[in-house]
């Protein structure tokens, strides 16, 4: 990249020198902007093999000469400038310090948890074997001898405690979700019930069988037992109020883009604001389409070329010293005032026709998409028919040229990139996707013996936003904003805000009414028909 020199020390030069270096350096501006020109009249073909974190229509090689285009070549180009592209700025390293501080707030709060859990695990799965082991610990020449009966029970606990291993692993040992900004409640008060529970069998234990060193150890086994048993229960009420309880629909919920209006309803059960908020955000992955903030930029171009084309006047200040002396100051005020009210009529007159700027901008943009489609499902369809699946008894000769499916992907992409290229900018795409993402789902189809039809369906509409990069969705932050407790449950009317960075998610609440059905019964024999003949009747 050019870079340009700062000279110092003027006052070594006579004004003749400096007169020849400023002409020295406006001819190697001259020199250097026709080799510019040069290059970007050299430049017409389309770079394939740009580097995939690149997009797609990103790439400074491509048409560079041209300075308008008809599809918005020049609102989607990025300029490269001499700054390096690993220079942070200072808000940069505060917005770094921050997403450092929050992830590590994160990950600690989640390690907690997960400590938490484990370590009231091992507490209840280790209490019903430390009732049975510190009889034999503390006083084993007191004990009676164990039965056929207090040997069954030990089976019927080491198969109950495996029940409840698996249970609870199925149940509470999965991997989050998500991260919500309070604490379940449900999981809270049922941490809190095992603990009172264990804490109660711990206590009435110490007391009526260590301190008395009780010799009937048939008795502390069933004890044991009973433990375990209400242990059980307790997972059962877990599933109860944990995943039965959220199943049936209560609520319908919709849920609307703030940005774009996009719009989709769905039913929810008894939650928590936080837990519908979540329950909202995977339905928004699938079934949302992409947001595309580049859709927006037309109306906000369109607004702003309106509010330039208007011009105000300072009609009192306009003449400011005739007014005040000349003897006709009345009349030139008077004249000023209704030129500016003709002049706020005539802007008013040109808003009334926005309508039409508009139908004709919508109706010359369908006609180019329409273009645009037409000359990409051409070229796909051209560029499938290059290739062909070998089949087994070709695969045992030698051909000239075999190709595995990335092979394949790249040889045909570049006859279908260009028309690609001007279809995704024309739609407001080409920051959806990227040229390595568009060759690996080239070959991907070609790998399955799918048809330009179903390659192409990708791109010529908008898909959930799970379709896209990671980019798209992995690392994004929402903050949920409500009136009321998140905690709390889901309400008649109650409104609340997912926000991220780009647009927010407006949630509306209404219950689904109580719905009253009656019966009516229609005898079957009771269907007798009469046949009405009319004069103009043709039967």
């Amino acid at each position: 990249m050019d870079t340009e020199s700062t000279y110092s020390g003027y006052s070594y030069y006579s004004g003749r020198s400096r007169g020849s270096h400023r002409h020295g350096e406006r001819s190697r501006d001259r020199d250097r902007h026709k080799s510019r020109n040069k290059d970007s009249r050299s430049e017409k073909s389309v770079t394939i093999n740009s580097p995939p974190a690149e997009p797609l229509l990103g790439d400074s090689s491509v048409r560079g000469g041209e300075q308008v285009q008809d599809d918005n070549w020049g609102e989607t180009t990025t300029a490269v400038t001499g700054t390096s592209e690993h220079s942070l700025s200072q808000e940069d390293i505060v917005r770094i310090t921050k997403d450092l501080e929050d992830s590590v707030g994160l990950d600690c709060r989640r390690y907690f948890t997960l400590t938490l859990a484990v370590v009231m695990g091992l507490l209840v799965f280790l209490t019903p074997v430390a009732f049975l082991v510190l009889p034999h610990l503390l006083w084993p020449e007191k004990l009676q001898s164990c039965g056929t009966a207090c040997e069954g029970l030990f089976i019927s606990v080491a198969f109950k405690l495996l029940i409840l291993l698996l249970a609870v692993w199925a149940l509470f040992f999965r991997s989050p979700r998500a991260g919500l900004p309070r604490v379940f409640v449900f999981r809270a008060l049922l941490a809190v019930l095992v603990l009172l529970f264990v804490m109660s069998y711990w206590l009435f234990y110490g007391v009526r069988i260590l301190d008395t060193q009780d010799d009937n150890y048939q008795g502390i086994v069933q004890y044991a037992v009973s433990l375990v048993d209400a242990l059980l229960f307790i997972h059962y009420l877990a599933i109860v109020l944990l995943e039965l309880r959220q199943l049936q629909p209560c609520f319908s919920v919709c849920v609307m883009r703030s940005t774009d209006g996009e719009k989709r309803h769905y039913n929810l059960g008894q939650l928590s604001i936080q837990r519908a908020a979540l329950a909202v955000l995977e339905h928004y992955y699938c079934d949302f389409p992409v947001h595309n903030p580049a859709l927006l930029s037309a109306s906000k171009s369109r607004a702003a070329k309106h509010l330039a084309g208007l011009k105000v006047y300072n009609v009192d200040g306009e003449f400011p010293a005739a007014l005040a002396e000349g003897p006709g100051n009345n009349a030139a005020a008077g004249m000023a005032h209704s030129q500016s009210r003709a002049m706020i009529a005539a802007a008013a007159r040109r808003r009334d026709t926005s309508h039409n700027e508009l139908y004709y901008e919508d109706a010359e943009h369908e006609r180019r998409v329409r273009k645009r489609k037409a000359r990409l499902v051409v070229a796909v369809e051209e560029a499938f028919t290059h290739i062909k699946r070998m089949q087994e008894e070709e695969q045992k000769k030698t051909p000239v040229d075999v190709m595995d499916s990335r092979e394949a992907a790249q040889a045909i992409f570049p006859s279908m990139a260009r028309a690609l290229q001007k279809y995704l900018r024309t739609t407001k795409q080409q920051h959806c996707h990227s040229m390595e993402s568009i060759q690996q789902h080239l070959a991907f189809c070609i790998t399955n013996n799918m048809t330009p039809k179903a390659f192409l369906e990708s791109y010529l509409s908008a898909g959930p936003t799970l379709q896209y990069s990671r980019s798209h969705w992995l690392a994004r932050q929402w903050t949920l904003i409500s009136d009321a407790s998140v905690t709390s449950g889901l309400s008649d009317g109650c409104v609340f805000q997912l926000k991220c960075v780009d647009f927010s998610l407006v949630v509306t609440t209404k219950k689904i009414p109580y719905i009253q059905m009656s019966e009516e019964y229609i005898d079957p024999k009771s269907h007798k028909f009469v046949l009405r003949l009319q004069s103009e009747t043709s039967v």
